[in-house]
């Protein structure tokens, strides 16, 4: 897979992604999850990977990290978040690199690396690269936190543009297409997104071979209850999908 082709669905629809308050149905889904998992994060070394325009790696910042770097394959996703930190100065190091290559853009020793819907982009192959050198620079004790549309998804959900990806092959014949997709916005917007399909199987295989041997965590991540109160008619058509998978691994 060219990761040019992901570099410019995302330079064409940079604008469009910059937001400081959730506007992505995954901004209530799925980032308000992770970041609890990734908390506390005083005195620890992140790196953020395929961080956009940064709206998640702000978030990291703000509750206290020591250091936070973020990277991204988008020049125009970049310069978003650049454009932000000048405006809100937090501490964070942005710059254009590549997740399966991030080594001379970014150091070693890092006690967190998150990857916030990344993989979706990437092959299996490029994923099990990716993990393999995120272990490289994990510092012993440290932990890789990630997510991805949940798998099943594609499989189960109708043509409801608020999370939807169309399938171009089976569960299994399916392994590595691209299931083009959407994600809604708030204000009934929707962007373009991108699932290279992968089984459970390809996923903690890829782990194991990148060294990770401790049991990760798994959780399955939908609308809750709260929001389905919040706002029914935004929520209320995902009730009970399985919308992503968030998941946690230790070095």
């Amino acid at each position: 897979m060219d990761p040019r082709s992901a570099r410019k669905i995302f330079d064409d629809s940079s604008k469009r992604w910059s937001r400081d308050e959730p506007r992505l149905l995954s901004d209530w889904t799925a980032r308000p999850f992770l970041l609890e998992w990734c908390l506390p994060v005083q005195d620890k070394r992140i790196l953020d990977l395929g961080c956009g325009e940064g709206y998640f790696t702000r978030q990291l910042a703000r509750n206290g990290a020591k250091e936070v770097i973020g990277i991204d394959i988008s020049p125009g996703m970049i310069e978003m978040a650049c454009q932000k930190e000048k405006t809100e100065p937090l501490g964070i190091q942005f710059s254009v690199g590549c997740v399966t290559d991030f080594g001379d853009v970014t150091g070693s020793n890092f006690d967190l690396i998150t990857a916030v819907f990344v993989y979706n982009y990437l092959t299996i192959a490029q994923m099990s690269k990716s993990m393999a050198l995120i272990h490289e620079n994990l510092v012993d004790g440290g932990q890789f936190i990630f997510s991805l549309p949940h798998p099943v998804n594609p499989f189960l959900s109708g043509e409801d543009s608020r999370f939807h990806f169309k399938r171009s092959g089976g569960w299994f014949t399916g392994r590595d297409n691209i299931f083009e997709g959407t994600i809604a916005l708030k204000d009934g917007d929707t962007v373009a997104v991108r699932c290279i399909h992968k089984t459970f199987e390809d996923i903690f295989q890829s782990l194991r071979n990148a060294g990770f041997s401790k049991f990760p965590e798994l959780r399955e991540l939908s609308v809750t209850k709260d929001l389905l109160e919040q706002d029914a008619e935004f929520f209320g058509p995902l009730k009970d999908q399985p919308l992503h998978i968030a998941i946690r691994v230790e070095r």
